[in-house]
């Protein structure tokens, strides 16, 4: 049975170009850090990997951190950005996120909030998955010497609604707030420019744009101080200590560059083919309702919520056909609970616990659509039927 992939928010398959420059590297000897032959070549492959980063994004090569993920870079961002400004400012204990945030955010922040005395506010966001902009000049206003720091991802990875990142920096840059923000969904799916978009921080990881897992980077400006969570040799920049992986961060980089630079082709096609899926399962489950902004939503996303049916059936049932979806964040798989993302929405428990999400990639055809929308319509009747005899 052939499998229909259609889990790409969770990660996505590597591209050719990530899996030769990784590959390439791997048997290669050399530590960065060395001052011999070999150390320097490891070195000028890390250097040069970071200029196509920078290129790609719009940054300083100097701005770009390496990490081993995501969840470090967002872990780095939060408690490094509030430490440093706490140092500074006394005053500065609050922090302003969205209640949609990656776990990646929201648990660091939770640590924050118990066990260093951090007020973090998670800011209300609309039935389409917006955050709410009146919130959070509100909360600005209400006293922004107060403020250590604002997060706000630049796209959600489970509904896909893209955030007014321009509209938050204004806010927040008018009292010198400093900015951070997830775009681990948004780099390549569409157009991000750190020094336009006047963020001060900004995560991304390998495994979501075809690279390889284990690698990711913090964008962060040089003017802005980061305390550090680990304490070494200070590799990148005395912020983020410990032995950087050669092979993954050619790997890294050259997805990134190769996706990026893709991004306009690929934005046409794949929301071409998210769009006929959407169409097929509405016709197909005439009261199945799309999460997220249809107006900003990235483009490989497709979230439904299909009444009087359990996402985790839905998504054993596809699964049983060979086709893979999720019911949410990847980093919540296997944990019975309702999407918090969802709830944030103004779902209902009941709501929340019924949706699925299709995200698309750049390994998705018009098959693995046809393929879905064969199955959708048995599989939710099916579902619902099982449904029924449970409640009876």
């Amino acid at each position: 049975m052939n499998t229909v992939y259609l889990d790409h928010a969770a990660t996505t398959p590597m591209l050719p170009a990530a899996v030769e420059a990784l590959t390439e590297q791997l048997t290669n000897t050399g530590n960065p850090s060395s001052l011999h032959a070999s150390g320097r070549h490891a070195r000028r492959v890390v250097e040069e990997s970071r200029e196509k980063i920078a290129q790609a994004l719009n940054c300083r090569p100097g701005e770009v951190v390496f990490t081993s993920g995501g969840t470090e870079a967002d872990n780095l961002a939060l408690k490094g950005i509030y430490w440093s400004r706490l140092r500074s400012e006394k005053r500065a204990t609050r922090i302003l996120s969205t209640a949609i945030e990656h776990h990646a955010v929201l648990d660091p922040l939770h640590w924050l909030e118990h066990d260093e005395a951090a007020a973090v506010t998670l800011l209300p966001v609309d039935r389409s998955a917006r955050l709410d902009l009146d919130a959070l000049r509100a909360e600005i206003e209400d006293g922004p010497d107060d403020i250590a720091l604002v997060s706000v991802m630049w796209a959600n990875n489970e509904v896909g609604t893209i955030q007014p990142i321009t509209d938050v920096v204004e806010l927040a840059a008018a009292h010198g707030i400093p900015v951070h923000t997830d775009a681990v969904q948004a780099i390549g799916a569409v157009p991000v420019d750190f020094a336009a978009s006047g963020v001060d921080a900004l995560t991304l990881t390998g495994h979501k744009v075809g690279g390889p897992f284990g690698v990711g980077a913090l964008v962060v400006r040089r003017e802005l101080e980061v305390t550090p969570l680990v304490h070494g040799g200070g590799q990148e920049r005395d912020i983020r200590s410990g032995t950087i992986d050669t092979p993954a961060i050619a790997g890294f980089a050259a997805a990134v560059e190769a996706t990026v630079k893709g991004q306009a082709d690929h934005h046409v096609r794949i929301s071409a083919l998210r769009d006929e899926l959407v169409a097929g399962v509405r016709s197909a489950v005439p009261d199945a309702i799309l999460n997220g902004d249809p107006a900003n939503m990235l483009p490989g996303h497709a979230h439904f919520r299909f009444p009087g049916c359990e996402g985790d059936s839905l998504l054993m049932l596809l699964d049983a056909r060979g086709i893979e979806c999720s019911t949410g964040s990847a980093c919540n798989a296997g944990i019975p609970q309702a999407s918090h993302v969802l709830l944030a929405m103004g779902c209902s428990d009941a709501e929340a616990r019924g949706s699925l999400r299709f995200s698309l990639g750049h390994t998705s055809t018009r098959a693995d659509v046809d393929a879905l929308l064969a199955a959708i319509g048995p599989v939710v009747e099916r579902a619902r039927a099982a449904g029924a005899r449970k409640g009876a």
